[in-house]
């Protein structure tokens, strides 16, 4: 078994009882779009494979601490990856990626590579996914804060007493703000056609509660 799925099986384990919107599904829909924007844009497919695979790996620590879970993911990935003997410079290079890929921290990645996984972390909160994540995070999080008093200071939106409005809120403080944050030509064609969508399931959702 090569790298790519030793590393697959790896987080498919870690994330496997992940209750919000970073579970596997997400992570290998970043992991696609990393390659198919790399595939356009350049930079180097193994490090975009592996960082899309990686990039979440810390997000139950998240969920267990606080604290950022891009920093989680980076010292994991750090971690996993020298244990499987990937050269010192290839690690340097991932974990530089995935520290940075966060749309709440506002950092700006070191190479094209963590350009493109910014930019499909993000894109991935576009479009009909992208809705159904967000109303599944928040579920997730009301839920959290329920059972053990986690709140996540980066979504106080999730937590508003009517839903309806805090979902309005997190559309107009992230995706629709997601677009002018984008780094390459191909993730801006492709955040066009999504937010299309979201535009317009939120002006029927106005229309059906307001």
């Amino acid at each position: 078994m090569d790298i790519i799925e030793i590393t697959r099986d790896y987080v498919s384990d870690i994330l496997s009882d992940e209750p919000g919107s970073h579970d596997m599904g997400h992570v290998e829909r970043v992991e696609s779009l990393c390659m198919y924007i790399g595939e356009k844009e350049g930079g180097n497919p193994d490090v975009l494979r592996l960082a899309g695979l990686l990039h979440d790996v810390g997000v139950v620590r998240e969920h267990e601490e606080g604290g950022d879970h891009a920093f989680y993911s980076a010292e994991i990935a750090s971690s996993f990856l020298a244990d499987k003997e990937v050269d010192e410079k290839t690690i340097e290079h991932i974990v530089s990626c995935i520290r940075t890929h966060r749309f709440s921290r506002g950092m700006i990645p070191e190479s094209l590579e963590g350009q493109i996984l910014q930019d499909a972390d993000r894109i991935d909160a576009l479009g009909a996914v992208g809705i159904f994540r967000s109303l599944v995070s928040m579920g997730a999080l009301r839920g959290l804060k329920h059972a053990n008093g986690t709140v996540k200071e980066s979504s106080m939106n999730a937590y508003a007493q009517n839903p309806f409005e805090g979902f309005e809120e997190y559309m107009e403080r992230k995706p629709f703000k997601i677009m002018d944050r984008l780094n390459t030509h191909t993730s801006r064609e492709i955040a066009t056609e999504r937010l299309k969508i979201m535009e317009t399931f939120l002006e029927q959702l106005k229309k059906e509660v307001y």
